[in-house]
């Protein structure tokens, strides 16, 4: 189960996500927002990174205007690794290298084509593991 959310500046993308979660055969949960009416970010990344650091759902995507929101506000919960993507390069890195349980992208930085490909690249890409998964181990104990 992926579980997606959106600011009223990231929900037309938010649709069009979904429309492609549904094409690849794959379940959603809708956390919000509803519309383009103005609503404060930190809510729905909050409910989305609560979602995945608690289980009920295995990976999440949120959407804003540039990412940078909805990035900061997931990094807040514990076991979330929330990666803000701008091309195939950073979708796949951040799957392969940080093993990220969430994807952020910006709505007014991004066309569809483009958050498509990232999209898709990121459910796609497995976590590499090794050296990786030392880092990780790091992170998880704060020895950082």
């Amino acid at each position: 189960m992926i579980a997606i959310g959106s600011d009223h500046a990231g929900f037309k993308a938010k649709e069009y996500l979904k429309t492609l979660l549904e094409g690849a055969g794959l379940e959603y949960h809708d956390f919000g927002c509803y519309s383009e009416e103005s609503v404060h970010y930190p809510v729905y990344g909050g409910a989305v990174a609560q979602a995945v650091a608690g289980g009920a759902c295995e990976r999440g995507v949120l959407v804003c205007g540039t990412g940078i929101g909805m990035s900061i506000a997931a990094n807040k919960y514990p076991g979330i690794r929330a990666a803000l993507c701008h091309d195939a390069f950073t979708a796949t890195a951040c799957r392969e290298h940080n093993d990220a349980n969430i994807l952020v992208m910006g709505a007014r930085v991004l066309s569809e084509g483009q958050m498509r490909e990232i999209l898709m690249l990121w459910l796609k890409t497995p976590f590499a593991g090794g050296r990786h998964a030392e880092r990780l181990a790091m992170l998880e104990e704060c020895k950082i």
